[in-house]
């Protein structure tokens, strides 16, 4: 019997930058439905990638000195490194600036051209460089762009137009037809109130102002627009071909079951795409779901407030599936959610620690202990067993509900239903007690066979959220009862061994001395963020500037920090007979054995530091990119030499 076919995707994400943890929640979220889907049995395609096109990656290009598809080659890396470091599963990474995806563009515009639905003509109005979109005086929200805020600017271009009203009463009855086509509910009537009830304004769809995008072919000073461009990748990605030669994948996945996607991108997705799909003759995608933003407090991130969080250190100091673990269960279903570095800490000690880490850690033990790792089921039943073995039995079918409704969160809270309970049921069997009395043995090995149990079902339905410590959870047991299938009560195997020892899954983890590290490696980095058009810091004097000490240092001898992978330490001759001890978090960008002998500016009045267990004496200068970091060096000054 052949599996039911399933595709989802994300939104493709723009090579401006280095993704922050909010942008990587979305890979994350989209990660955990296609694993689930799997479990249940689908032949899932996920497909995610990069947008690479546009003004704003031309205009940053030249800022960092290279020719655009270098500069998206480096950052379309970074993103690909960042959802793996995630252990992100997906099938197929595209980035629109592969050909076969630029030749169907090419050939999707010029369909749509000689059918009539695009036009040439003019555009005037505000152009917002950032988002890459128009507007006219009235959609302006004090003077700036409606959607991020940023200034825009007057800009007058001959253009090619979508023409938009021809479909929009299709699309609004489709909708309304359709009540779980864009999720949440409160997305769908924004859509329909706010945007294409008014009435559509027809879309640019091209530029002559820039040239970095895929060319008009028939008309080579328009480069095609990125919502074209962009959009169009959910079909391309799986062998669309407009002349109807298409790859088996296209006819196997689409339409798309689900599109994952950022609020903020809501109208494009739920109105600009459905009606190219129509104009092409194609289905439409079953569902949309806008998520909502993870902020960090109240705020959103912003590398200019300096509140971006990264994943690469969330996951430095928690781990990937901790980081994963907030990420799927803190951000509500319709609402924004938080995240601070307290609140990481909390749940990592409240949930994974204690909750499910120290459940697995003294259920293993206690088998240990009591039955040499034998597991065992005399069926000594009593009344109390019987809340357990119903949660054990029906929780599947509730992680298996939430998740066909798109509440990743809610999903997870149901499998720690059933581990709060397996803690609760060791409080009130007492296999302490029990294990006193040798004619309770029996009754023993049925209270740890329960437990065993659950925690066997538990770990097969966190293998979508935490595949990691699922594994580790489920090689303990020793067991080969681990499908969506044996998430049942009762199927866990009698007479095998398990480890004989376990692993904590998670630490408990001291928040104050956790806090400090956190402040110190990052605060203390040297790392300068690249950031054009930030707010910039208040002014200072001369006066301020020369209580800096900038020395030449000469690096004498380097290694590894033995208990931080970003960070190097560092022997550094600053001259006059001294050696000062630095720390910095240049580790994933410098070999040890390359920086020896290097010349460095050193700010060596900077007060002692306490990084991870080691004595840091002072700064090096860097700078960075989103691709590259370069420790700033000298070439003829020696050490001991000032710098002003």
């Amino acid at each position: 019997m052949s599996k039911k076919p399933y595709y989802i995707t994300t939104a493709i994400a723009y090579t401006s930058g280095k993704p922050h943890i909010g942008n990587t929640y979305e890979i994350v979220l989209t990660d955990a439905i296609a694993r689930f889907k799997r479990e249940e049995g689908y032949d899932v395609r996920f497909m995610t990638g990069t947008d690479e096109h546009g003004q704003k990656i031309e205009e940053k290009a030249k800022e960092n000195g290279v020719d655009p598809q270098t500069y998206v080659d480096g950052v379309a890396k970074t993103i690909k490194a960042n959802y793996d470091q995630m252990n992100v599963s997906y099938d197929k990474f595209i980035r629109t600036t592969d050909p076969d995806h630029v030749k169907q563009v090419q050939k999707i515009f010029k369909k749509l051209y000689a059918q009539g639905d695009i036009y040439k003509g003019e555009y005037e109005g505000w152009y917002c460089t950032p988002c890459e979109s128009f507007w006219t005086d009235s959609q302006l929200k004090d003077g700036c762009c409606p959607d991020c805020g940023r200034p825009v600017k007057k800009a007058k271009e001959e253009a090619y137009f979508f023409n938009m009203q021809k479909y929009a009463p299709r699309l609004i009855e489709y909708i309304e037809a359709h009540p779980e086509f864009i999720q949440p509910e409160s997305r769908k009537n924004e859509m329909l109130n706010n945007f294409l009830k008014p009435g559509l304004q027809d879309l640019c769809v091209s530029r002559t102002s820039f040239s970095w995008g895929v060319p008009v072919d028939f008309d080579p000073k328009h480069v095609i627009y990125v919502w074209i461009d962009a959009l169009s990748n959910y079909i391309t990605g799986l062998g669309y071909d407009v002349d109807g030669n298409n790859d088996p994948l296209f006819d196997k996945y689409w339409p798309a079951d689900v599109h994952i996607i950022g609020k903020d991108i809501l109208r494009f997705h739920t109105i600009y795409w459905p009606i190219m799909l129509m104009a092409l003759g194609l289905p439409l995608p079953k569902q949309i779901f806008g998520h909502p933003w993870l902020l960090v407090g109240n705020d959103k991130m912003s590398k200019s407030k300096g509140n971006v969080i990264y994943a690469d250190d969330l996951i430095h100091y928690f781990g990937v599936d901790a980081t994963r673990y907030f990420v799927l269960h803190e951000m509500p279903f319709a609402q924004d959610g938080t995240i601070t570095w307290e609140l990481m800490i909390e749940r990592v000690n409240s949930d994974l620690a204690n909750i499910l880490g120290n459940l697995v850690s003294r259920t293993l033990a206690m088998s240990n202990k009591y039955f040499g790792g034998t597991i065992e089921n005399p069926n000594v039943s009593e009344p109390l067993d019987d809340e357990l073995i119903a949660l054990t039995n029906s929780a599947a079918q509730r992680v298996q509900e939430k998740m066909d409704q798109l509440r990743v969160g809610d999903a997870i809270d149901e499998i720690f239903v059933l581990l709060r309970r397996c803690n609760k049921y060791i409080d009130e069997t007492t296999p302490w007690v029990l294990a006193k009395d040798e004619s309770l043995k029996p009754r023993l090995a049925t209270v740890i066979y329960n437990l065993l149990d659950a925690i066997r079902v538990s770990a097969i339905l966190l293998r979508s959220f935490l595949p990691q410590t699922s594994e580790k959870i489920l090689k303990s047991l020793n067991t080969e009862k681990t499908t969506f299938e044996d998430c049942t009560a009762g199927v866990l195997e009698c007479g095998i061994q398990i480890a004989p020892k376990s692993e904590n899954l998670f630490n408990r983890i001291d928040a104050a001395k956790m806090l400090e590290t956190i402040h110190n490696e990052l605060q203390s980095s040297t790392i300068l963020e690249e950031s054009p058009k930030v707010e910039h810091k208040p002014e200072i004097t001369i006066d301020d500037f020369a209580k800096v000490e900038l020395t030449v240092g000469q690096v004498v001898a380097c290694e590894k920090h033995p208990k931080a992978d970003k960070l190097l330490v560092s022997q550094i001759d600053i001259g006059h007979g001294e050696t000062r001890q630095i720390v910095s978090g240049i580790a994933t960008h410098i070999r040890p054995e390359d920086f020896v002998g290097k010349k460095v500016v050193v700010v060596t009045n900077l007060k002692q530091a306490n990084l991870r267990g080691v004595k840091s004496e002072g700064m090096i200068l860097a700078g960075e990119n989103d691709t590259t970091l370069e420790v700033l060096s000298i070439n003829a000054l020696q050490p001991g030499d000032i710098v002003h």
